[in-house]
């Protein structure tokens, strides 16, 4: 038997048996268990834009919303490399694509190769030191109040489209220490989760540092946070999860 999680309350393997608590109470065991229990984007909190979502207002930047910005106004909040990454590939299609970032500089938490094909982009823009304070529209996104942060200063600008990309927060923390995670809380997988556990069957590429327990979907450290490539994983994962079962069999 084999389970795969969404939401859950701890994990334990007491004599190697995976048992999974749920909330209420209610316990699980199995063989082989799927962590995916995905990530808590973190909110910008501006009850007028909240409202907007979806409306012109994004969490994350989907490739398919690109052609979309055609001849737009595009912003982004974010100064990590997706951000950077999503302004470069939005830019082919907007008129113009705006970074807004709080810190003083994107050169600590934006990769340099980034930074310079920003810098030679003409239609991308990093404004730095800056935040949204508000922003509305009829019934989609059509302006945003953008803040200097030194000044206090704000700016009331056109705006089509804001992409919000200011990370999330993976819903890990109920997993026991035996399963390694990177300093943010992401699952390590294969060759990442450290050395192979002596006596298990290899470690295979969605395999965690605890044999038997997988992880796919934004849960994963090194995923691409899209939901193509979580149902993917997803899929790959349960052939995985076979392979690994089918080595446990014992040899007739």
């Amino acid at each position: 038997m084999s389970v795969s999680i969404s939401r859950s309350k701890g994990l334990s393997t007491p004599g190697g048996t995976r048992i999974v608590r749920m909330a209420g109470g209610r316990q699980t065991a199995a063989r082989a268990v799927v962590i995916a229990s995905g990530v808590t984007w973190r909110r910008l909190g501006v009850p007028s834009l909240e409202a907007l979502v979806g409306a012109g207002v994004f969490y994350g930047a989907a490739g398919a919303e690109a052609r979309a910005m055609t001849g737009r106004d595009v912003y982004i909040i974010g100064a990590g490399n997706s951000a950077g990454q999503a302004a470069l590939h939005l830019a082919k299609h907007a008129r113009s694509v705006t970074l807004l970032v709080r810190s003083e500089s994107i050169a600590r938490s934006m990769s340099t190769y980034l930074i310079r094909a920003i810098e030679s982009t003409p239609n991308v823009t990093a404004r730095c030191g800056t935040e949204i304070v508000d922003g509305g529209g009829a019934g989609r996104l059509e302006h945003l109040t953008i803040a200097d942060r030194a000044t206090g200063t704000a700016e009331r600008v056109p705006a089509n489209a804001l992409f919000i990309m200011i990370g999330g927060e993976p819903n890990t923390q109920w997993l026991p220490d035996d399963i390694a995670r990177d300093d943010h809380g992401y699952v390590m997988t294969g060759s990442l989760a450290g050395p192979p556990v002596a006596g298990a069957p290899e470690r295979m590429l969605l395999e965690t540092s605890m044999p038997g327990v997988f992880a796919a979907g934004d849960a994963r450290h090194g995923s691409i946070k899209r939901v193509a490539s979580a149902v993917g994983e997803g899929a790959t994962v349960v052939w995985m999860i076979h392979e690994y079962l089918r080595a446990l069999e014992p040899v007739s």
